[in-house]
């Protein structure tokens, strides 16, 4: 920046007065949950502040690659904790990058990023869970207003000369405008600490906290005392660290500081590449599903260092976008630290270290489900929908992708399984993986098109993620065994073997075929224009009626999935199947040729049809007319 520029942004700062802002609602939101939180561990807001304060160290030492004068006048970057005991606060500052007037009122006062929509309504009135949340949305630094009933933030911003002051109590607004006195380049935050806060203005207890939570940051962290400055944590990279002085409870710490997340680790992976690269990647699968998961952005949540330099936090070429439940870091001995986001996209050197984070997380969640299928559950049920998207995106560990993916079952309530165990469990004569698709697993289980299955005791598989209508026919087959709709038309379970023991006996009784057939020809003819075609059914013992997809069309769900994102402009017409078996075909098909029965017969083929649509999730075709008919009907039962 230029000196006439400086002079200019000074003056600016000297005539500007203090202003006084609302927060927008949804910090408000936060800051509410904060106040009210009954959190036991309260110390963790020095956590987050010590880790925004290494942030923007990290930033700077960045930045200071293409512009070295930003560091020149303090070339150390730490993080300083000083406490006056009289005047009860306690300050936490640092010399990185520093903010402007308009960083602080976006980064203190709104939430001007994607995903707060989502973040929102993950927001549970649990007070734990909450501030889980909060965190790992990067806005960590309300969680200081659980000890302090006043904050007030001073930063200059490095290579400007003004100095900025952020003040607010967390009661609906705050105040920014020129600092009294100028600072060095960086941020103090400083917390007027609450009456009942006063642990945090003991030097022994700063300690503790440090040592407990921060001790990983691979910058001085000084206290300072009337005793003096001292250096409280190892100041060492944890990932520059051999693997055996690392305790469990360091890794777990690392984790919540590169994550902000309150969870434990799941997984942690910790590996030194050497050879024709050489790199170091720390990786964490979290225990918790974070809030972000299925944000259209599909980020990496992996930070970028070079050298032991903070590069960047949004390297999504690291790994793929069915990975992106990974926190952690990955730290390169051969890329340029200059290396810009446009030169990310194509490097070699991160095209192979992708290739190689891929095959490590795939080999330990490999591991994990044979030596510990609890845990593995547990990893499914929070990222199974997102891994199984390198199904249908990843060709080259397809395979591998498959052999980990887990189904919930008609003949597994709890466990789920693989797809392994469901072609070893296959009954004689069974040629097809079958499979439902609903929105819900308990629609699924009251899905009509399963009942000639439970009745053969033939084994399907539940499947309600979005994604799997795309792989699933991507991929085919597996074990030269073909995936299987059982929706879709062309059903035949005759060959299949029945199992005495689990089937469910399937009546053999029902009208005459020949009134059976009449019956089809009359729904055709009332029904032409709404459905593809009218037949008997194969998959129904109990229901009267189900729509399913002919053969050669799309299943209906991925159909209704598609129609709803306006990817399919004009949907296929349905099949109708009924089940003469059931009390209400059997005496439509009796009525069939009687006098006055045309008029019957078409108003209950319009309440068959809405009744199947209402069973696959769907509106009646004409809600007025459904209406007219059912009461119709109703009064005749009842004989009005």
């Amino acid at each position: 920046m230029t000196d006439e520029a400086m002079t200019d942004e000074t003056m600016t700062a000297k005539a500007a007065k203090p202003e006084t802002r609302a927060f927008e609602a949804e910090v408000g939101r936060l800051l509410d949950i904060v106040a009210n939180a009954l959190y036991s561990e309260r110390e963790i807001f020095l956590r987050e502040l010590i880790s925004n304060a290494s942030d923007a160290c990290d930033r700077l030492r960045y930045a200071a690659i293409t512009a070295p004068e930003l560091l020149a006048d303090d070339p150390e970057l730490k993080v300083t904790l000083a406490i006056d005991k009289k005047a009860r606060r306690l300050t936490v500052a640092d010399n990185g990058i520093g903010m402007d007037r308009v960083a602080l009122i976006d980064d203190l006062g709104t939430i001007a990023r994607s995903g707060t929509t989502e973040f929102l309504s993950a927001l549970s009135g649990d007070a734990k869970k909450d501030m889980a949340l909060i965190g790992q949305f990067g806005v960590g630094f309300y969680s200081a207003f659980m000890v302090a009933d006043e904050i007030e933030v001073v930063s200059r911003k490095a290579g400007e000369e003004a100095t900025w002051a952020w003040r607010s109590d967390g009661k609906g607004a705050f105040t920014v405008g020129p600092a009294e006195e100028a600072r060095s380049r960086g941020t103090a935050v400083t917390l007027h600490l609450r009456k009942d806060a006063d642990e945090f203005l003991d030097p022994e207890r700063l300690r503790r906290i440090v040592k407990t939570y921060s001790d990983h940051v691979g910058l001085p962290i000084l206290l300072e005392t009337e005793g003096g400055s001292e250096t409280i944590n190892a100041a060492s990279a944890l990932w520059t660290r051999p693997k055996k002085e690392i305790t469990p409870e360091q890794y777990t710490e690392f984790y919540h500081h590169v994550s902000h997340g309150f969870d434990d680790p799941l997984l942690v992976m910790h590996n030194r590449i050497e050879g024709k690269i050489e790199y170091t990647s720390l990786l964490y699968v979290p225990s918790a599903r974070p809030f972000d998961l299925f944000h259209p952005d599909r980020v990496s949540h992996l930070k970028l260092y070079v050298k032991r330099v903070f590069i960047t936090d949004r390297c999504d070429e690291l790994v793929p976008g069915y990975m992106r439940f990974l926190r952690g870091i990955v730290d390169s001995e051969d890329l340029a630290l200059n290396i810009s986001r446009e030169m990310l996209q194509s490097n070699p050197v991160i095209a192979r270290i992708r290739a190689g984070l891929i095959k490590r997380v795939l080999g330990e969640l490999e591991r994990l489900a044979k030596k510990k299928p609890e845990d593995y559950a547990k990893f499914w049920d929070n990222f199974g929908a997102v891994l199984k998207e390198g199904i249908y995106e990843d060709h080259d560990y397809r395979d591998r992708l498959l052999a980990l993916t887990r189904f919930r079952t008609t003949a597994s309530d709890d466990a789920a399984i693989s797809l392994d165990k469901y072609v070893e469990r296959m009954k004689d004569g069974q040629e097809a993986i079958y499979y439902l698709s609903a929105d819900t697993l308990e629609a699924a289980r009251r899905s009509p098109h399963l009942e000639a299955f439970k009745a053969k005791g033939v084994e399907v598989l539940l499947v309600v993620d979005p994604v799997d209508e795309f792989w699933m026919p991507a991929v085919g087959a597996y074990r030269d065994k073909p995936f299987k709709s059982v929706t879709q038309g062309g059903i035949d379970l005759d060959a299949i073997a029945g199992d005495a023991e689990t089937a469910e006996k399937i009546p053999e009784d029902g009208p005459d075929e020949g009134r059976v057939s009449a019956l089809v020809a009359a729904l055709r003819l009332a029904l032409e224009d709404t459905v593809k075609d009218v037949r008997v059914s194969a998959r129904l013992t109990d229901s009267p009626v189900c729509l399913i997809a002919d053969e050669g069309d799309l299943d209906m769900r991925i159909e209704r999935l598609l129609a709803q994102h306006r990817q399919v402009k004009e949907t296929a017409k349905r099949v109708l199947e009924i089940n003469p078996r059931h009390p209400l075909i059997a005496a439509l098909a009796e009525r069939v040729g009687r006098d006055g029965a045309a008029e019957t017969i078409t108003d209950a083929a319009h309440l068959l049809l809405d009744q199947a649509r209402i069973l696959e999730g769907e509106p009646p075709t004409d809600a007025a007319a459904f209406a007219r008919r059912l009461s119709a009907f109703m009064a005749k039962g009842l004989a009005i």
